[in-house]
């Protein structure tokens, strides 16, 4: 039997580069949700227009994407690791 979907994806957020650290650096997202409300929420809470977001340390998903998509292919640990920048960082 194939895993259930679940209903929130917990997010690690993990600065890169200049970045400064989020003080709440785990956040729950709903599943059916795209990665553009992650890169939102870091928008907001950085009060920057412009964010670098990478998964895998390499790539930037896009902002179409579902989280639970996401999640399924590059989730570690029951989390999505969501690496951050204020600048670019990787290709």
């Amino acid at each position: 039997m194939a895993d259930a979907k679940p209903e929130q994806v917990v997010i690690l957020f993990k600065a890169t580069g200049d970045a400064p650290i989020l003080k709440q650096q785990k956040v729950k997202v709903g599943s059916q949700e795209r990665f553009a409300k992650v890169v939102d929420y870091l928008r907001k809470k950085l009060a920057r227009d412009q964010v670098f977001v990478y998964l895998k340390e390499a790539f930037s998903p896009s902002l179409e994407e579902h989280i639970f998509v996401l999640y399924s292919a590059y989730g570690v640990d029951g989390r999505l690791i969501v690496n951050y920048a204020c600048t670019p960082a990787w290709g």
